[in-house]
């Protein structure tokens, strides 16, 4: 009787709460690929050293943490969360000094008089910004995907409307990659919070930041090509 009772108890408690089967890898992995590709045609002057470097440095650790758990993140062991943590760091270093070296240029005027290379490539760098602050997180949130996986914190850092509205909602639904990747696209176009809310203050104070970049991004480089065009 009391092993039903828990089971009873288990399915009236939503997916995101609870410990799950951990998230599925591929989606997260597919982004952090785009990364690497956008850093490696991305023209020299917007990337950060040798071109293979950061390209070649986020492939060999995605590899790394695809070994080690090739489909599903439930693994808690320390060095996966290391190796995982320098991965996201690697390209935010990457995109901050990309967004750096575009700021500066557009400033001085050292960037290209090419309307048209001046939108893919600031296109590009903005794309990576989304990308990246969607790795961070989907990252940090409740301690990572793993730590989700096993229910280890109680309080969201990210408030979903899911959470908010559990009988709307799939009881099996559960963050994961692209819903954090909707956050991090819908605050770099609004720059603000739309439906999921920070409720942390490393959680605010990272979309500020992201809103930040993006703001400047786009405003110079909207600003640059239509004096080129003209």
């Amino acid at each position: 009787m009391t092993g039903s009772g828990e089971q009873a108890n288990d399915d009236q408690v939503p997916a995101w709460a609870r410990k799950t089967a951990g998230e599925s890898r591929w989606a997260a992995t597919a982004a952090v690929v785009a990364i690497i590709l956008i850093q490696y045609y991305l023209p020299s002057q917007f990337t950060l050293g040798p071109r293979l470097l950061i390209p070649g440095l986020g492939l060999a650790l995605m590899l790394v943490l695809i070994a080690a758990s090739p489909f599903r993140i439930d693994r808690e062991e320390v060095w996966l969360r290391r190796a995982s943590l320098f991965l996201t760091a690697v390209l935010s270093v990457a995109v901050a000094w990309s967004v750096d070296r575009l700021v500066i240029g557009l400033v001085d005027g050292s960037v290209s008089n090419d309307a048209a290379g001046l939108l893919v490539s600031g296109g590009a760098i903005w794309l990576t910004n989304v990308l990246v602050f969607g790795l961070a997180y989907w990252e940090f949130d409740r301690g990572g995907p793993a730590a989700r996986a096993h229910a280890r914190k109680q309080y969201p850092d990210f408030l979903f409307v899911q959470m908010q509205s559990p009988a709307a909602a799939d009881p099996e639904w559960e963050p994961q990659f692209p819903d954090y990747l909707y956050l991090s696209f819908t605050n770099a176009a609004a720059f603000s919070p739309t439906d999921v809310m920070p409720m942390s203050r490393w959680a605010k104070f990272l979309m500020m930041i992201q809103s930040g970049i993006s703001l400047i991004t786009m405003s110079l480089v909207i600003a640059r090509a239509i004096n080129v065009l003209k």
